[in-house]
């Protein structure tokens, strides 16, 4: 068996060099199992997969979450649980497949649009729409990236696990998102962290390219497919031209400032090169600009929700990065951080609260939704696939 099962009690001390240990690898194995474990317990008998059970405004399937959580199961072997979420989301399609179609044939026809016209951003584990808040509080729901996001995921998992019945089940959901986003990828609409509704986002449109390539590589035989790779090749050309700012990614169009965000513009979703000058720019700004001083990565420099912590995913995901780029040690750090913010029952949160960029704000955001999500299921989804990426599937 692998020496990421020695227990702690069989692990040596640590070396001159502060390489890891038997006891740092067996805390690294046992978070990922727990991971495994609460993704699997929020996951609902129709496919669904909660982003948070305990945060009552997270109690909702958001496709960019719960595909990120479908593809780290994937990943861990648990295959039979990353399909029935891929058919979940084909069914939800399917179900609002008339929304879809008249507000494609609204927009062609250049009908004034409303927000309650687009695609919700999250659906009940039911597959529904909301029901409107007492409050009347609303969602924001015009958000692209999470259908670029699926579309994604599923081209890792067919890829991954070759289902021929899967792909055929799915073509129909996949088509009707391919023509959702090619007609509305260069409208300002909320971006992942459902802010900015007036902007447009390079991480958005790099979530729909990479996207729309997944679906021309699963689809060749598909016209639609076909077509929305090519409004793929447009929109790199676009982000070329309007997203960059001294060299680096741009959170929105028309600001210079940057987002974590971005790191998906590189990994996974290859808008640009991995190791090219883009990357190499934007990581920088990241890295200068939004890693804390223990480690952990905020999303942006003037963010207030919640005090402006730092993210456990982003943390993975600059992990993630590190690893395809080659640098391992600075990818072990961000999985080390991220266990270490893990509660005693190994549950992950959203955000910590160390080294605050706005700690006025957080008692605000408590008085309104209560203490901060915990579980994240995303967080604990970006744990595993940046574990995966260090240690391989082998060592689940």
């Amino acid at each position: 068996m692998t020496d990421l099962l020695i227990k702690p009690e069989e692990a040596g001390a640590p070396g001159k060099t502060g390489a890891e240990t038997g006891a740092d690898r067996y805390r690294l194995r046992q978070l990922a199992l727990k991971s495994i474990e609460i993704i699997k317990a929020g996951q609902a008998p129709g496919g669904a997969i909660v982003a948070c059970p305990n945060f009552t405004v997270y109690r909702y399937c958001w496709l960019r979450d719960g595909s990120f959580c479908a593809h780290a199961l994937a990943l861990t072997g648990s295959k039979e649980e990353a399909a029935a979420f891929h058919r979940w989301v084909g069914r939800v399609l399917e179900n609002h497949r008339e929304k879809a179609e008249a507000v494609l044939r609204r927009h062609k026809q250049a009908e004034k649009l409303t927000d309650g016209d687009f695609l919700n951003t999250r659906y009940t584990l039911e597959g529904l729409e909301e029901a409107p808040h007492a409050d009347g509080e609303e969602w924001w729901n015009f958000q692209l990236d999470g259908y670029g996001t699926w579309l994604w995921a599923l081209g890792e998992y067919l890829t991954r696990h070759p289902d021929a019945a899967l792909r055929q089940e799915l073509a129909g959901p996949v088509e009707l998102t391919v023509q959702y986003l090619s007609a509305f990828w260069k409208l300002p609409n909320f971006d992942c962290w459902e802010e900015n509704r007036h902007d447009i986002h390079p991480a958005t449109l790099a979530a729909i390219y990479g996207g729309l390539r997944a679906a021309a590589r699963l689809y060749p035989e598909s016209a639609i497919c076909a077509a929305g790779n090519r409004q793929a090749s447009a929109l790199a050309t676009f982000v070329k031209k309007a997203g960059i700012y001294n060299g680096s990614l741009v959170k929105s169009l028309g600001r210079s400032d940057v987002d974590a965000s971005l790191l998906g513009a590189f990994e996974p979703y290859n808008l640009f090169p991995l190791r090219g000058q883009v990357a190499r720019s934007t990581l920088a700004r990241i890295e200068n600009e939004l890693v804390a001083q223990d480690g952990g990565v905020y999303r942006y420099r003037k963010d207030v929700y919640f005090g402006g912590g730092e993210w456990l995913l982003l943390t993975g995901w600059l992990g993630w990065y590190y690893v395809r780029s080659g640098q391992r040690d600075k990818a072990r750090a961000c999985l080390k951080w991220m266990v270490k913010q893990a509660g005693d029952d190994g549950q992950l949160p959203e955000q910590v609260s160390h080294f605050l960029l706005a700690p006025e704000h957080l008692p605000v955001w408590e008085t309104r939704w209560g203490k901060s999500a915990m579980p994240l299921l995303w967080s604990h989804a970006m744990y595993l696939i940046l574990y995966i990426a260090l240690y391989g599937e082998d060592n689940i």
